[in-house]
């Protein structure tokens, strides 16, 4: 098992001869100096190890031990051959022996151009990702186990795995496995860049968009989605469908390489006959058309379409439309493809939800208008109200003239922002109106009158703008005495249907203001709000003590459900028992004690 002994040298000088058993058997042409002696077979891998060996002599006696060898052979084919790359590596990081993968990997012709190699020079020297930034001196150090990835100027990803060898010697050697893990890796970053975009398409704040009309807003949206599709999912035929729950229509929203036929095409969301996009509007289950020519479900859309996918955009277990994608390539979409468009639909679906798209696509100038009432006008306007009847309040009995003239101003002052609401609620239509405010459950708030009383002017603006939005008239009082001056001065105006305050006013508390109301009307209709910390002047259990119902408690910050819910407690209440004044003479007496 050995070259012919002229073999043994050559022009980079002598090469070695490894010996297993006695080297008396070896031929007499063979220069002892450059034999290497050992007892057994197991050890001629370890001096296989040295470059310059040129070969084996087994000695005959050692023959039986030729087996055991020839099974180290046989294990060495077995990794030459392994899918994976498989290296030993000395405690320099240099290559020992590599298999074929890895030799391929590095691009080089065979394994002799390893021998000596740093490992990281075979791979190009590939930028470390971790975990472990040092993995094969973490193995030799700790003669433990290490790991880590591996990138590639080719942006090829490779995961190590080095195991520490110790021989009887002392020397250390390490055995490291390769794996290809580029797939893995760039779907993880896919999913992570999908993620990223789905964040984007959705975080548009107000203050971004509240300029733009609606128009405008939806080809900001469309032209995100169609640079997301196209630039990192690489679909190039897409097209997207709101589905308007009153009718089952399914409204094209963008459009790229559809058929202009087919764009305009009326589809529904049924099950039968209205193609792909209305199976899965109306199941709200992804569908993979895998061959367009043999499904019965599809109808054409781009004219040299294959294949498809078809995702639902769903938020909050309710659909909202349809994304499809079609290829020109018969069954061009993998299970990663489906993956990805559905998690991309589902951050669409809360794009259009935060855009207010799908009940804002044909006006957006009138609501705005609504909503600056709350901000410029409401706010002012109490004011105006606040001071004329305080003013009022102390020409009553004195100047029938004075008072008269300024409950024109009260009256005129309270028309100005019912007329510039009305006007904008003319102005905008059903489909621009935030969703569930026209629907019928809310009919009983319009035209209720309502006053808030706290000291927070963020809190009075908040009730001009949860509440006005349902037809409520919304008044405000900073502390006490003026909320009583406001129903004294409500006049022809009529009575308020709730009164809402807060337990802690400038002046006294909220129970306190609900017993001075209670001499200038017959029932006060009162909603205490309060934050969740200690009352202690137990203002909220006096009052329930003296008629304040169990419900009308709000704890503040409240959210828009609870306001609505308790202001519909008390409007139940006044159907039975309305809230009237009392007459002049009964309270008239009682002027200094509500000042």
């Amino acid at each position: 098992m050995t070259r012919s002994p002229q073999a043994t040298q050559s022009t980079s000088g002598p090469r070695k001869l490894i010996c297993v058993g006695d080297p008396r058997t070896l031929p007499a042409d063979v220069q002892r100096e450059n034999v290497i002696i050992v007892d057994t077979s197991i050890a001629v891998v370890d001096e296989l190890n040295e470059p310059m060996v040129d070969g084996v002599w087994i000695a005959r006696d050692q023959f039986p031990e030729l087996s055991e060898l020839r099974g180290i052979a046989q294990s060495g084919i077995m990794l030459r051959d392994m899918p994976e790359g498989v290296a030993l590596l000395d405690a320099n990081i240099r290559v020992l022996w590599a298999n074929r993968r890895l030799v391929e990997w590095s691009g080089r012709s065979s394994d002799d151009s390893l021998a000596g190699v740093n490992f990281y020079e075979l791979l190009s020297n590939p930028e470390i990702m971790g975990p472990d930034f040092c993995p094969f001196h973490t193995a030799l150090a700790t003669s433990e186990e290490s790991t880590s990835t591996l990138q590639t100027s080719g942006n090829r990803y490779y995961q190590v795995h080095a195991a520490p060898i110790v021989h009887p010697n002392h020397s250390r050697q390490l055995i490291v496995t390769v794996s290809d893990i580029t797939d893995e890796i760039l779907q993880q970053q896919k999913l992570a860049a999908i993620h990223q975009a789905g964040r984007e398409l959705a975080d548009l704040r107000p203050t971004e968009i509240f300029m733009m009309e609606v128009d405008e807003r939806i080809d900001l949206l469309k032209e995100n989605i169609r640079h997301y599709l196209s630039d990192l999912l690489n679909f190039e035929v897409i097209e997207i469908r709101l589905l308007e729950h009153a009718t089952g229509n399914l409204v094209p929203l963008l459009s790229v390489g559809i058929n202009q036929d087919a764009s305009d095409r009326q589809l529904f969301a049924h099950p039968q006959g209205n193609g792909i996009t209305g199976y899965v509007a109306a199941s709200g289950m992804s569908y993979v058309c895998h061959d367009v020519e043999n499904d019965p479900l599809f109808i054409p859309g781009a004219t040299n379409s294959k294949s498809s996918i078809t995702a639902p955009l769903i938020l909050h277990d309710q659909v909202l439309g349809t994304i499809n994608v079609e290829s020109p390539e018969s069954a061009a979409f993998s299970d990663s493809d489906l993956q990805f468009l559905e998690i991309f639909a589902r951050d669409v679906a809360f794009a259009l939800n935060t855009l207010e798209l799908l009940v804002a696509q044909k006006a957006n100038t009138a609501q705005q208008s609504c909503d600056a009432i709350h901000s410029a006008v409401a706010l002012p306007v109490d004011e105006i109200l606040n001071d004329a009847v305080n003013v009022m309040e102390g020409y009553i009995g004195h100047s029938p003239e004075v008072v008269d003239r300024l409950r024109r101003i009260l009256h005129n002052a309270r028309d100005i922002k019912q007329t510039i609401q009305q006007i904008g609620q003319k102005m905008t239509p059903l489909e621009a109106v935030p969703a569930g405010v026209q629907s019928p459950q809310h009919a009983s708030l319009r035209g209720k009158r309502i006053l808030v009383v706290d000291a927070d002017d963020q809190v009075r603006e908040d009730a001009h703008e949860l509440l006005e939005r349902y037809g409520c008239i919304v008044e405000t009082a900073h502390k006490g005495d003026e909320a009583v001056l406001m129903v004294r001065g409500s006049g022809g105006a009529g009575v308020y249907d709730v009164i809402i305050s807060d337990i802690r006013l400038p002046d006294y508390s909220g129970y306190q203001l609900m017993l001075r109301l209670g001499k200038i009307m017959d029932r006060v209709p009162m909603v205490l709000m309060t934050g969740f910390g200690y009352d202690p002047g137990h203002s909220i259990v006096k009052a329930r003590q003296n008629g304040l119902h169990p419900k009308c408690v709000l704890f503040k910050p409240f959210r828009l459900d609870q306001l609505i819910d308790v202001v519909k407690t008390i409007l139940e209440i006044n159907k039975a028992n309305p809230p009237k004044p009392l007459a002049e003479s009964d309270h008239g007496g009682d002027k200094a004690a509500a000042k």
